[in-house]
């Protein structure tokens, strides 16, 4: 895999997010690190255990990091490039090769069954089929991506894993939710897992260093600002709605959770204790740069890859009042 450098003006922007010399050292340290395997077990196909002693019985190496979600399994055998996505296992569904972070928005969201869940951004998939797991394939989950290309890649993989609860749409933000307005659609649950400029993802994707610019930042803002106004109408009162990225640009995190408490009714909840115990966590961030975010948004979620030797990533609970 090519290696690019961070340009000077990431490498000071993080100086001033992480504040601490020897923090943003480790940062740096880690992402020319290589990031290790994570898989999600299939409870729709197959058992915990089930799966385990298949895996073990191939001579891989399995760690199970949190002990109230077992299904969450790093190997650490050392694979031949490709093997964990070639295997009979992965072809049946299950399993599901997931960066172990990108597992926390959909258990902060915690769907239960029966309920009415949007996936805005659905493609690939991780979390889609994620929470058609949780919900035990009961309930509604609309999954909806723009692109033609990502929603075959979507639509295999709800295949692959025997999902069998999920309705697949191809529209823009704000097309899906007119349409869904006119049907009189009301979800319990929203997932918007953002299209990011990936700079918690720096390990699986060097050429995020390459591709990165405070302008990317800026646009991506406005696009988001854009998607999540689109969705807040189809959240039910007292409903729940997750905002997440694989970013650390509070430009993408909190400058957009804030844009949603100055402009709708809703409140920042608090989802730390719906994750995992052991994964070292920090509070969102209250002021960044000339701007001040209300003091609620400590209870927003960031994480480091140095903390966790797991991908970066951002999540905030959000309630409609």
């Amino acid at each position: 895999m090519q290696k690019y450098s961070p340009k000077p003006k990431f490498i000071e922007r993080m100086k001033l997010l992480l504040r601490d010399e020897d923090d943003v050292a480790r940062f740096f340290a880690v992402a020319e690190t290589t990031a290790r395997k994570a898989i999600r077990v299939n409870t729709l196909k197959i058992s915990v255990s089930e799966l385990k002693k298949i895996l073990e019985e191939k001579g891989w190496k399995i760690r199970q990091p949190f002990a109230a979600h077992p299904h969450i399994m790093i190997i650490d055998s050392q694979l031949l490039p490709g093997e964990l996505g070639k295997t009979l296992e992965h072809v049946l569904g299950y399993y599901y090769i997931q960066e172990i972070t990108s597992m926390m928005p959909l258990l902060a969201l915690a769907p239960a069954e029966g309920e009415m869940l949007l996936d805005v951004c659905a493609s690939p998939g991780s979390k889609t089929t994620q929470a058609a797991s949780l919900m035990d394939n009961t309930g509604t989950i609309i999954a909806n991506d723009i692109s033609i290309g990502r929603i075959s890649i979507l639509v295999a993989n709800l295949e692959r894993c025997g999902v069998a609860n999920t309705i697949v749409t191809r529209h823009a933000g704000n097309e899906l939710a007119e349409k869904l307005e006119k049907l009189h659609f009301e979800f319990d649950k929203i997932l918007v897992d953002a299209p990011c400029s990936g700079e918690g993802n720096i390990r699986n994707s060097p050429r995020t260093y390459l591709e990165w610019s405070e302008g990317l930042l800026k646009m991506l803002s406005r696009k988001q600002k854009k998607l999540v106004s689109s969705v807040v109408p189809l959240l039910k009162k007292d409903g729940l709605m997750i905002y997440s990225t694989c970013t650390h640009a509070p430009e993408e995190n909190e400058i957009i959770v804030q844009f949603l408490l100055d402009q709708y009714d809703m409140e920042i909840v608090d989802v730390r204790d719906k994750l995992p115990a052991e994964l070292v966590t920090r509070p969102g961030i209250v002021e960044w740069k000339e701007e001040t975010f209300h003091s609620s948004m400590k209870h927003a979620i960031r994480i480091y890859h140095q903390d966790n030797d797991m991908e970066g990533f951002f999540v905030c609970g959000l309630r409609k009042i």
